[in-house]
């Protein structure tokens, strides 16, 4: 299975970006755990909620990868698109809080992906109940830190910006090179 996390700032696309590449591919994709949270818990969440949604988050995941290898039965890897990983519970925790539970960055160094698409801030923004920052210089910020992360580790990584048909088609090619490279090894 090859594993393709969208990450980025709040309201950059990555939902949406996960969800087309879903469709395109005909596979499934892992939706952002915080979301139904925070829409059930409300928006007052504390430190310790932030490791309760990131272990919600990977379990998710896990979830998402048995019903994907379940459905396979093709010669070549499934594709997983997942909205999130614990670099963005990393960023979240430190940004808010100032700290991270060790838990998650345990995570970090286990988990393996195969690629990263990096969400720019450059779409409008658009608010709804869970978003946060709605000021571009924070989203700005947000974004140089999750690039400062992607530049610092060893999974290739994009940068996907333009318009919402330019990302998909930028997000395309990149997932085409990782599955032309499976190929080879596969």
């Amino acid at each position: 299975m090859k594993k393709i996390v969208v990450i980025g700032p709040e309201s950059t696309g990555k939902s949406s970006l996960c969800e087309q590449l879903a469709l395109h591919y005909k596979t499934v994709w892992c939706p952002e755990y915080a979301r139904g949270y925070l829409l059930a818990h409300g928006m007052n969440y504390s430190y310790a909620d932030l490791l309760t949604i990131a272990k919600g988050q990977l379990n998710l995941e896990d979830e998402s990868a048995a019903v994907l290898e379940n459905q396979s039965s093709t010669d070549t890897p499934p594709l997983l698109f997942i909205d999130t990983d614990m670099y963005v519970m990393k960023v979240w925790s430190e940004f808010v809080f100032g700290n991270c539970h060790q838990w998650i960055i345990d995570q970090i160094v286990q988990r393996k992906y195969d690629l990263y698409l990096l969400c720019n801030t450059d779409l409008p923004w658009v608010a709804d109940e869970l978003r946060e920052y709605p000021d571009l210089k924070t989203r700005e910020k947000l974004f140089h830190i999750y690039k400062d992360i992607l530049v610092n580790q060893a999974t290739p990584w994009v940068e996907i910006s333009g318009t919402e048909g330019a990302r998909f088609e930028v997000a395309v090619e990149a997932v085409e090179r990782l599955i032309l490279a499976s190929s080879m090894d596969y």
